[in-house]
This record gives C-alpha cells, structure tokens and sequence, in this order.
C-alpha cells in the first residue's frame, strides 16, 4: 500500500518537472529556437492546430526561424497566428516560407522574462507540494483504516517529504539555469 501510494507522487512530481521543463522551452532566451512557435496553435479548417504538425520549423541563422508549410496554402492563416501570439515578432512571407526574425532582447525584456521564469517555478513548486499534501492524505487514510502503523506512517511521510524536496531543488536547477541563459547577452 504504501508503496503504491509513493510511486504515484513519484510519477506525478516527476510529471510535474517535466510539464515545467516543456513550459520553459516556449520562453524566448535570445536565441531562434523552434520550440519557441512549435505549440502555437493555428486555425486549420476552424480546429485549431499546432504548427510543428502544419509546417517544417528550422533555424537558418541564430537570430531567424524559417517556417515552411506542408502546403501553401496555409501560410496565410499560419502568419495571421504569428501575429496574434503573444511572440510580439512580426513575420515576413516570400509566398513559400515565412521568416521570423528575433531582435536582441532589452535588458528591461530580460528581467521581465526572469521573472516569468521565476513565477512558472514557484507554479511548479506549488503543484509538487500539492502531490505531496495528496500522497500524506492517502497515507493517513492508510493509517485510518489500520492498514499501516504508526511508525508506518511516520517513515513514508519523511520519504515523501525527501522526495519533494528532491523535485523542488531540480525545479530551482532548471530555473537557475533558464534565468543565466536569459541574461546571457
């Protein structure tokens, strides 16, 4: 019982970290990264749809994305979902492609993009304490119904606490790393 108990909040908060790794990858650091547009999701035939399956997304040089369609005729509603975003890139298009060009980040851009990432973080910390809160619920129950002792209880509370401590420490890691590569200029 406990067991089961403890690997369900060990796959949920390592769900978790990897929900806020994905999240990260959309922030922009400076750098054209195709993760950036990937999941931004375009009208196709009034069902919206994420780009990366309507177009081929590569980096020609590190300031441009390029955005090729599978078919040309959606490079009309592909740039009008670029302009809607929240990407604030204006996109050029040749007819074939479309071009996204990054303007080096403002210092005052940087430090809103750190506190972005420091806001997502402290969302992550509080889903893996949310798991924890959960996961010491249930074991409590356990308890309840006397299907685990007290020493029982005692022990698998301080492994899910080691966990989520484990997993808050990795979310303070990413963020750390996200923040440097944000004020690399």
């Amino acid at each position: 019982m406990i067991k089961e108990v403890l690997a369900d909040a060990d796959e949920r908060m390592e769900k978790a970290v990897e929900a806020f790794r994905a999240d990260l990858r959309t922030i922009r650091t400076g750098r054209a990264t195709p993760a950036l547009v990937e999941r931004l999701m375009v009208d196709y035939y009034n069902v919206p749809t994420p780009l990366q399956q309507l177009a081929t997304i590569s980096v020609p040089e590190a300031q441009t994305l390029l955005i090729r369609p599978y078919s040309p005729s959606d490079i009309g509603t592909i740039e009008k979902a670029i302009a809607k975003s929240d990407l604030g890139l204006t996109p050029s298009n040749d007819g074939q492609q479309i071009r996204l060009t990054f303007p080096p980040l403002t210092e005052e851009r940087r430090r809103e993009l750190t506190r972005l990432v420091s806001k997502r973080a402290e969302e992550a910390r509080v889903s893996i304490r949310n798991i924890r809160r959960d996961a010491i619920h249930d074991l409590r129950d356990l308890q309840k119904e006397s299907m685990i002792s007290e020493d029982e209880l005692h022990r698998a509370e301080e492994r899910v606490q080691e966990m989520t401590n484990n997993y808050i420490k990795q979310v303070d890691e990413i963020a750390r790393e996200k923040d440097e590569e944000i004020m690399t200029v």
